[in-house]
C-alpha cells in the first residue's frame, strides 16, 4: 500500500478524473480529491501549483506528477512506484 500523500484536483464531469481514480484504486492507493468545479480559490490554487487548466491535476508528496496520461507514462517508465513508495 502506498505511503505518499496524493492529491487529486478534479471535477464532478470528467472522465479522466475518473479513469485516474480508478487507476489508483487498482493499486491500493489512497488520495485525497480537490474538486475544482465546486471551489474557485481550490481552481486558483491548483493553477497556480500546476500552471495548467485541465483536471485531473496530481500531486504526490508535493511533486506534479501531471493528468492521467502523464501518470500512466510515468507508470510505464517505472518512476511511479518509488513516488508512491516514499513518505511525505
Amino acid at each position: 500500500m502506498s505511503r505518499a500523500e496524493v492529491v487529486m484536483y478534479s471535477s464532478a464531469i470528467c472522465p479522466y478524473c475518473f479513469a485516474a481514480k480508478n487507476f489508483l484504486k487498482q493499486r491500493g492507493v489512497e488520495w485525497r480529491e480537490v474538486r475544482v468545479d465546486l471551489d474557485p480559490v481550490a481552481r486558483t490554487e491548483m493553477l497556480e501549483r500546476a500552471r495548467r487548466t485541465s483536471v485531473p491535476q496530481i500531486f504526490i508528496n508535493g511533486t506534479h506528477v501531471g493528468g492521467f496520461d502523464d501518470m500512466v507514462a510515468l507508470d510505464r517508465a517505472g518512476g511511479l512506484a518509488p513516488l508512491l513508495e516514499s513518505a511525505p
